[in-house]
């Protein structure tokens, strides 16, 4: 396969078995990228298929149900070898796109042994400039509150004169009677309000002012879409019932019903001052009054209606009809045996009738009409046999009757808990009189229209009627901690009847069924009103995500990818956790979920969630193009208040305005804000009950009490907060740091990767008003590293006490007695907040001096000369690593390692301790101060940490600690080559780079000396293969990982010699080596770190089982001729060494090191070219006769097929000796015999 350009990202997903884990996991791709499966080892022997419908050709458009198979494909020649084989998905359209895998050869969804999704951000563009998520500014607006169309254009200019890119709309459908933002009564139709006199607003008019937006202000545009209730007026639910959830197609809902009528007239009693009698009273404001009331309808008014008939039966017409039966003589064989008492239950009324409940009279016939001991007659049999069964109904019933006392219980407890927020709480409502509009608590259902309210008893007769039944519907509302993945509305749920629901009474929750065939108007409906708002939108919000049934979002979010392919989605989640917001987000295509800084509940929260939503660690390391696909956290849009919640004045305080605002400016990801929030409206403009218009954006010195302008609030400063957070996204400052400087003060840092500017900015937030506005925050000084070459603003609120607050009765008007105090672009020694000095290191340190609270500095810093020209030598000597012609030049890295050979790579890679203190030079491993000693001296011990360190950012580990703490490691590294003649220039290389390290500011050292050193080790492994065999040069990466055990274990200790070789002994010409046969002392260690270097490394069993493997299979001839005849030279006794010692001090204790030795000649025959001509080659014998002392190499030579039909024939005639030198003083476990014996018998063949 070609190799991939060097633009082209790549992400790898490694697949196992059991993979459905990865349904609850968040994959982020974009488009152009593309995404390849690998096969993890617990597949690596099965027959994997994998089918994704994600299009697999660029032509072909998206449908969920339609997968298409990916094949999986090698880069290696290999076709046994399926280590790197892969399947890939070229990315070509934005959503979600699911995928699964089999192993048994099936392409089958029911033989899924593994499956998934991942998302694909969608492209925005502005006109033809393209728009990154992050970069994303935008103002939310109650559409409502627009007024007429003619307005516009003056109200919405706000936003852009802000500077904000996006303007979120609430719905802009006809709304219901409550006139609440999010209860639609016609979905098909633009809200009245829209219309001028004599022209009627349409959807081609919205989709008019939209595109205005975008080509003339560069603004795009944002609606919701409201899939799960509709207002209660709506016309079509009268005629389309069916599309709710109602007393006929929901009939379990019939006692919550009742439920809420009888609480319902309550209300109405207390309101007409029927319960005085008893104390309770219209006016309720003491917990007293509560107590009073929790009395009242536990004692005396909710058990006059027996909700637990519904669900009970009724005993005596059950028996008596049990009775007949058996009077009838109906004994019933029982079909199974396990049935017993326990096993017989109630069934329930499917039409929830009161006493309706049955049982299985099959059942109860043969669990109960059966013998009774000491029974005389058959009446007196059959009354027992009815006592016993009526006993056991009343035990059912009992149960059932328990039930509904918890449930009453529960909804009393919840119905006073909404009396309390609504009378009585000083953070609640403080309504002040019980009235039909003002209720106790809202209600749970419709009524009919028309009907009169006279009585619970008339009220639950209409549950009895069809006609009446279908139009009583569930109001919508949600439910706090409970599963969104469940219906509270179904039967197995007792929401409704618990009053467990924060009930939304204007809407009636939408009833769709499970595919539209059950509900086909509604969906219908829907689908219509969905392509109408995407054709004219570039985003939408999914209101009450978390309530909508998945599979209806995701049926209407693939019909609007079809209208609008790039679609934004965002969503604001409530679940229980991160896994399952990503179901919602996974199944949806959610792009972007809605983060609030107000649910930060102190500066440090604030910070933290800053930190949260976007970007890596300043210094982070520089990652590949081709990366694994992690798990990660989901895009977001950070508002620092959403219209849903109170304004910050009232919540925390107007100083907190501004910081929390500059704070969320700085955070890595889309930004918005809410209309009013830059005004500093200190109240909720509430989405039901605020009926004013918004102000009209008025640019002149003529201002009147309609109109707003820079001098308003802090609009300037979010002004210049949205141009900072745009720049920060778009020129690419994607690292982050947050630092809490005191308990009020953030500082927040954005990097530039690329060319290292970086802007700070300080806000000294509010969370509850300053006993001194004036009082300066005491906090260190901030220190700079770098240039600081402008301060880009610094913004405080200043009051004035001259005016107070009044709410403007024509529009929703901010305070008037607070101005922004602003500079932008100014030197740092004109700012009013900081002053800069220079302490004994030559550091700059900021202090912030005049730091009020609400106050916020921004100030951008630069790289000073000496760390431009490091970091600039650094990418110069990084071009070496990545350029293929940077080899032309004799110092360049790649022609340096170019001339190193296996052994020398060896001495560069690995060596563990006692192999590199072997060479007398005073290195050891580089010990890591509060992690410990690497577990090799070379570039492996450094790569084995930093390979776990760089996908993670683990810029807190040790190691990366130690960098920025000083270059020791750097000046190691290097050393530790220089000593060496053939790694000395590599020695030298590095040397460079770690004086230019030494100028680079210490937060960049990590990435800068990780990214040198990675591409340094990546040349060095190239270098190794490409000295080996082509089947390893040309192998898959489990075979790469393999063949460096060669050079691992393969490598030059003085300590360990081999024995001399025969002078006689000529070099092989066809086998490729740059290696002296004059002083070769190759060897292989049996074990690192125990057997590495001295006596203990050499073993004759260990070498020749491994010699294969290791030397041979990766191309090694000349390595492995040597070793062999070396140890062929120490025969002796018809064996060879087990513990080699030099060959002088060669220990003869193993049975089968002979019999590894002669395979591995084999082996060598086979393997290497011209392999039977080592047959022929001189062996120096260092032991000619087994009692000889050792000879020097020549005066005894033998070729090589002479020494191994000596050792065959020693062991044809049996092997008996005492070891040389026996006893204590050769091994303090042996005895003075030492004496070996072995036999072995030869039979003719």
């Amino acid at each position: 396969m070609q190799e991939e350009t060097i633009s082209k990202q790549v992400r790898v997903l490694t697949l196992e078995t059991n993979g459905d884990l990865l349904s609850g996991k968040l994959y982020r791709l974009k488009k152009g990228w593309q995404m390849r499966f690998m096969l993890g080892p617990s597949l690596q022997a099965e027959d994997v298929r994998i089918f994704c419908n994600h299009p697999n050709e660029k032509r072909k458009k998206f449908s969920r149900t339609l997968y298409h198979e990916f094949l999986f494909v090698s880069p290696t020649d290999h076709r046994n070898d399926t280590c790197d084989t892969f399947a890939m998905v070229d990315l070509v359209l934005a959503g979600s796109f699911h995928f699964y895998f089999t192993i048994d050869g099936s392409d089958q969804q029911s033989s899924v042994n593994g499956q998934g999704y991942f998302l694909v951000d969608p492209t925005l563009t502005v006109g033809v400039d393209h728009l990154p998520l992050d970069c994303i500014q935008c103002q939310t607006v109650i559409s409502k509150s627009l007024g007429s169309m003619y307005h516009w254009e003056g109200r919405l200019k706000v936003a852009k004169e802000t500077g904000y890119n996006m303007i979120h709309f609430t719905p802009i459908q006809e709304l219901g009677h409550s006139n609440s933002a999010y209860s639609i009564r016609d979905q098909l139709m633009v809200n009245p309000t829209f219309s001028d006199e004599g022209k009627t607003a349409t959807f081609k008019d919205v989709l008019a002012f939209v595109r205005h937006m975008e080509d003339d202000w560069g603004v795009l545009s944002m609606t919701d879409l409201v899939y799960n209730h509709t207002s209660s007026d709506t016309p079509w639910l009268q005629a389309n019932p069916e599309c709710s959830y109602n007393l006929v197609n929901t009939s379990h809902l019939k006692p919550a019903f009742l439920m809420d009528r009888m609480l319902w007239h309550v209300t109405l009693a207390v309101a007409d001052g029927k319960l005085e009698y008893r104390g309770i009273v219209p006016t309720i404001q003491h917990e007293s009054d509560l107590q009073l009331m929790e009395k009242y309808l536990m004692d005396s008014f909710l058990p006059i209606y027996k909700l637990y008939e519904f669900y009970t039966c009724d005993v005596e017409a059950v028996v008596k009809k049990f009775k007949k039966l058996v009077q009838e003589g109906k004994v019933v064989e029982a079909g199974d045996s396990k049935l017993s008492e326990e096993s017989l239950h109630l069934i329930q009324d499917p039409e929830y009738r009161r006493l309706e409940t049955s049982v299985s009279m099959t059942d109860a016939l043969a669990v109960f009409n059966v013998d009774k001991p000491g029974v005389k007659s058959r009446d007196e049999r059959i009354k027992k046999c009815c006592e016993d069964f009526e006993n056991h109904l009343v035990k059912l019933n009992q149960v059932k009757i328990d039930a509904m006392n918890d449930h009453i219980a529960t909804a009393v407890k919840n119905f006073l808990a909404n009396i309390r927020y609504r009378f009585v709480q000083d953070d609640g409502l403080r309504l002040k009189t019980v009235t039909r509009k003002q209720p106790l608590m809202d209600r749970y259902f419709t009524f009919p229209v028309g009907v009169p309210e006279s009585s619970v008893e008339d009220d639950e007769s209409l549950m009895d009627f069809d006609d009446t039944a279908c139009i009583i519907m569930a109001h919508n509302g949600w439910v706090m901690n409970y599963d969104p993945r469940k219906n509270f509305a179904h039967s197995d749920s007792n929401v409704y009847l618990r009053r467990e629901l924060i009930v939304w009474s204007d809407s009636v929750k939408l009833r769709y069924g499970e595919s539209p065939a059950d509900c086909p108007f509604l969906w219908d409906l829907m689908l219509e009103y969905t392509r109408t708002v995407v054709n004219i939108f570039h985003a939408i919000r999914l209101d009450n995500c978390h309530s909508t049934p998945v599979h209806v979002a995701e049926f209407m979010m693939d019909a609007a990818r079809k209208v609008r392919p790039e679609l934004y989605v965002v969503a604001e989640l409530f679940t229980t956790g991160e896994s399952l917001d990503n179901l919602f987000i996974n199944h949806l295509g959610i792009t972007t979920l809605i983060r609030e800084a107000m649910s930060a509940w102190d500066s440090h929260e604030e910070g933290r969630l800053v930190h949260r939503y976007g970007g890596v660690p300043v210094g982070a390391f520089i990652q590949p193009h081709v990366q694994p696909l992690v798990p990660c956290v989901a895009h977001a849009i950070f508002y620092d208040m959403t219209h849903d919640n109170p304004s910050p004045i009232e919540k925390r305080c107007v100083y907190d305005a501004l910081p929390t605002s500059a704070l969320v400016a700085m955070a890595c990801c889309a930004s918005g804000s809410n209309r009013g929030y830059d005004e500093l409206v200190p109240h909720h403009i509430h989405v039901v009950k605020e009926k004013r218009p918004y102000t009209y954006w008025n640019n002149t010195d003529n201002c009147g009490h309609m109109d707003i302008n820079m001098a308003n609030g802090i609009i300037a400063a979010k002004r210049a907060l949205n141009d900072l957070h745009y720049e920060l996204g778009i020129q690419g400052y994607s690292q982050v740091f947050v630092d809490q400087m005191n308990v009020n003060v953030v500082a927040v840092t954005r990097h530039n990767p690329t060319n290292h500017k970086t802007v700070v900015l300080i806000a000294h937030t509010s969370f509850t008003y300053p006993p001194h506005s004036k009082e300066k925050a005491d906090v260190r000084p901030v220190i700079v590293t770098g240039n600081i070459d402008e301060v880009i603003l610094e913004a405080k609120l200043v009051h004035h006490g001259s005016h107070s607050y009044h709410e403007n009765k024509d529009v929703i008007n901010g305070l008037p007695d607070f101005s922004l105090k602003l500079k932008k672009h100014i030197q740092l020694k004109d700012s009013e907040m900081a002053t800069m000095w220079n302490d004994d290191n030559g550091k700059k340190s900021i202090g912030l001096t005049n730091l009020t609270p609400g106050s916020v500095i921004a100030f951008r810093v630069t790289l000073d000369n000496k760390s431009s020209s490091s970091i600039k030598s650094i990418k110069s000597m990084l071009q070496e690593i990545t350029q293929e012609h940077s080899a032309e030049s004799d110092d360049s890295i790649r022609n340096i390692i170019s001339q190193l050979s296996l052994v020398d790579l060896n001495k560069v890679l690995y060596r563990c301790p006692s192999e590199e203190m072997d060479d007398a030079f005073g290195f050891g491993a580089y010990d890591v101060p509060n992690y410990g000693p690497m577990i090799y001296c070379g570039l492996q011990g450094i790569m084995s940490l930093l390979s776990k360190i760089r996908p993670a950012n683990d810029l807190g580990h040790p190691l990366c600690a130690n960098l920025r703490d000083g270059d020791w490691l750097a000046g190691y590294t290097a050393r530790r080559l220089k000593v060496h003649a053939t790694t000395k220039k590599l020695g030298e290389w590095l040397e460079r780079f770690s004086v230019h390290l030494g100028g680079v500011p210490r937060y960049l050292v990590p990435c800068y000396f990780e990214v040198i050193i990675t591409g340094a080790y990546m040349l060095l492994l190239e270098q190794s293969w490409n000295l080996m065999s082509s089947f390893v040069n040309n192998g898959s990466s489990f075979v790469h990982s393999l063949a460096m055990g060669s050079i691992q274990m393969c490598g030059e200790v003085k300590s360990s010699p081999l024995p001399g070789l025969s002078p006689s002994l000529k070099s092989d010409d066809s086998i490729a080596s740059n290696l002296d046969i004059n002083r070769q002392s190759t060897t292989l260690a049996a074990g690192l770190p125990h057997f590495a270097d001295g006596i203990m490394r050499n073993w004759g069993r260990d070498t020749f089982i491994a010699l294969r493997g290791l030397l041979l299979l990766t191309g090694r001839y000349q390595e492995a001729r040597l070793i062999i005849l070396s140890f062929g030279g120490c025969l002796r006794h018809g064996l060879i060494p087990n513990l080699l010692g030099g060959g002088e001090a060669a220990r003869f204790n193993c049975r089968d090191a002979i019999w590894w030795w002669l395979q591995s000649i084999q082996d060598y025959c086979k393997e290497a070219p011209h392999g039977n001509s080592i047959l022929q080659d001189p062996v120096s014998r260092l032991f000619p006769e087994d009692d000889s002392p050792p000879m020097q190499p020549g005066v005894k030579d033998q070729p090589l097929h002479q020494i191994i039909l000596e050792s065959l024939q020693k062991h044809a005639t049996g092997v008996s000796y005492r070891e040389c030198n026996a006893g204590f003083n050769l091994d303090r476990d042996m005895s003075d015999q030492g004496k070996h014996w072995y036999n072995v018998s030869v039979q003719q063949m």
